[in-house]
């Protein structure tokens, strides 16, 4: 039997009720392209001298990996001539990236984490690329901020790209989470893990144990229960993972179950959370409820809230449907 590549597989899903635009997909092939570029760097590591600081800082007042730096343009250049964007964002850059003069435009907006969990290039562990598409509003020529502003519900397709000891591109297009694994052999995804689905009940969480002190009484209740273990109210042992890689984290749940937590912290009152809703929290909440699991911030779906602003950050409890919506529900409490 032939395997089925990612262009193969994504003419397939378009020939099929038009599901899939063509502009929509020849913009996801390219993002593909671009990922490819990306772990091609992030695997040569020292060889090719691009770990370490890049000596310079994003829009969020954080340091930049060289990596940071590499994997930004690669997206940026892949995909801003090929004429089915009006316009990109990405989480390393203030503002939208407008498509040049002299190239065509299309329909769609781009939005990129370019290397998530970059703070663990240098000591060889899992990272990965996060994208979510919008349509530009209708009549929108020159797009500014504003017309990114949409709720995840209006996405049209989200996936991440993870960097580990293989390179796996997992895309969603509202039809299902499907995983594509690179064949370095011969330079494409291969549809490796159709039909991806996150268990619904779970022994396993993630977070970062550290901040226990300053999360809210439903996060530390909540916490506690899984820690109490068998003896405990759950009445049964849980195992925690921390990587500090959204990516690596998603791609556990989505693989075998769990649940994903950074929650409000309160050295930072003003803030609902650390991570961005843009760029991390409606791409991957798309992801994980098309598999099957639930995403909130632990007042409401993640995908329903307004965005106020580009780089907006949100409170993330994402995974297995058991868990999410017991800690939601002990905020609701």
């Amino acid at each position: 039997m032939s395997r089925i590549t990612l262009s193969r597989f994504l003419i397939e899903q378009q020939r099929k009720a038009g599901s899939l635009p063509p502009e929509l997909r020849l913009l996801i092939e390219t993002v593909g392209r671009a990922c490819k570029a990306i772990s091609f760097s992030v695997n040569k590591g020292a060889l090719a001298g691009v770990l370490g600081d890049a000596g310079s800082g994003n829009v969020q007042g954080e340091a930049q990996k060289k990596l940071d730096v590499i994997a930004n343009d690669f997206l940026l250049d892949a995909n801003e001539w090929g004429g089915s964007l009006a316009a990109m964002a990405s989480e390393e850059m203030e503002l939208p990236y407008h498509i040049p003069g002299e190239y065509p435009k299309g329909d769609y907006l781009l939005l990129f984490d370019p290397l998530d969990g970059s703070s663990n290039i240098d000591v060889n562990i899992s990272v990965g690329t996060i994208f979510s598409i919008l349509r530009c509003p209708s009549g929108v020529t020159q797009p500014d901020e504003s017309a990114f502003l949409q709720p995840g519900t209006q996405q049209v397709a989200a996936g991440y790209t993870v960097y580990g000891p293989q390179t796996m591109l997992v895309l969603t297009f509202g039809s299902g989470v499907h995983g594509f694994t690179l064949d370095r052999e011969h330079g494409s995804f291969v549809l490796t893990h159709p039909d991806m689905r996150v268990p619904e009940r779970t022994n396993e969480f993630a977070i970062n144990m550290s901040n226990m002190r300053h999360w809210d009484a439903p996060v530390q209740r909540y916490v506690n229960e899984l820690l109490a273990g068998e003896t405990g109210p759950r009445g049964r042992d849980f195992n925690m993972r921390w990587v500090a890689s959204m990516v690596a984290e998603v791609h556990r749940i989505i693989t075998r179950g769990g649940v994903f937590m950074y929650p409000h912290d309160a050295r930072t009152p003003q803030q609902p959370g650390k991570l961005r809703l843009m760029y991390e929290g409606n791409p991957m909440a798309f992801i994980i409820e098309q598999a099957g699991g639930v995403a909130s911030n632990g007042q409401q779906r993640i995908m329903e809230i307004v965005p106020q602003k580009l780089h907006e950050r949100v409170a993330v409890f994402l995974g297995s449907k058991e868990e999410v919506e017991r800690v939601t529900s002990y905020h609701q409490a």
